[in-house]
């Protein structure tokens, strides 16, 4: 039976799996609940994004606790989301008088008014943030 991943991306090792990796596997699941629990990464809101997990990896921006959006806003923005089981702390630091939406895709989301550069904390419930 093959292994098997977490809403955040963790791999679950089946009984006798991963044989002489089984150190790096683990140390690469650690790492990635050190980005959900405590990790910080600033991402560019001046175009509309869609963000994604890898399975297995580190380093994915939505993965991380605190996330700062930047740039400078020309039009209203929308950050997509997966639809996991998530809390995130979202501060916007954009500059220009538009809204910036976080959302899972086809849902509504929350939203910044043009004059909210506040921080928010985020829960998404699997369906929509």
């Amino acid at each position: 039976m093959a292994s098997s991943y977490t809403g955040l991306g963790t791999e679950l090792m089946t009984t006798g799996e991963n044989a002489g990796t089984w150190g790096s596997t683990t140390n690469t699941n650690i790492q990635i609940l050190e980005e959900a629990v405590r990790g910080y990464v600033a991402i560019s809101a001046n175009s509309d994004q869609t963000l994604s997990l890898t399975d297995g990896s580190t380093g994915d921006s939505i993965r991380n606790m605190v996330i700062a959006l930047t740039g400078t806003l020309s039009a209203n923005r929308t950050i997509t989301v997966p639809a996991i089981e998530k809390m995130w702390v979202i501060d916007n630091q954009t500059a220009g008088a538009y809204t910036l939406t976080i959302k899972a895709s086809g849902q509504t989301g929350v939203t910044w008014a043009a004059t909210d550069k506040g921080t928010k904390i985020l829960y998404a419930n699997g369906t929509d943030v």
